[in-house]
């Protein structure tokens, strides 16, 4: 095998790109204008690759003979990647806000992070509950149940148990 066919072996996995009026693939993502089953308007719907839910579905400008949906075209595109691509982003954040979370406890010893990583697995979800000094050395961690509650109180409480497993 030659160094170009290895490069040349992630494009082969690539949908090729469609410029259509109503359907446009590129760059990992796929526009498509639907009709709207809310009213007699139209909706597009932007897909990224290996998905099977829309990452965004919202209004679509209608064409000039008010019956048809205005063409896409490579702005519209553009806009729409990079709007669906945050809407992506927020929800990784919220995600990840709602799956880890992180307190400072301060003690005579000096500051101690606690944190929380829950981890929901579909059979057995379960949090880490750990601990850290003030230069990142691991001072615990404990399995607890995915609704063990992380506040300043329950976080202290912890520390002041030299790190026992909570109830």
């Amino acid at each position: 095998m030659t160094s170009n066919a290895i490069n040349e072996a992630p494009e082969a996995d690539m949908p090729a790109a469609i410029k259509e009026d109503r359907l446009w693939r590129e760059d990992g993502w796929t526009a498509r204008v639907i009709k709207n089953q809310d009213d007699d308007g139209w909706a597009v719907e932007m897909i990224k690759d290996g998905e099977s839910e829309p990452a965004l579905v919202g209004p679509w400008t209608m064409g000039r003979d008010k019956k048809n949906p205005k063409p896409l075209d490579v702005s519209a595109f553009h806009t729409l990647v990079k709007t669906a691509s945050e809407v992506l982003r927020r929800h990784e954040q919220h995600l990840h806000a709602m799956l880890h979370k992180s307190i400072t406890v301060s003690t005579a010893e000096g500051a101690i992070s606690v944190t929380l990583d829950i981890v929901p697995d579909e059979y057995e979800p379960y949090a880490i509950l750990g601990a850290h000094n003030a230069f990142g050395e691991q001072l615990a961690e404990v399995r607890v149940e995915p609704g063990f509650k992380l506040t300043r109180a329950s976080a202290a409480a912890w520390v002041d148990a030299a790190f026992r497993r909570p109830d």
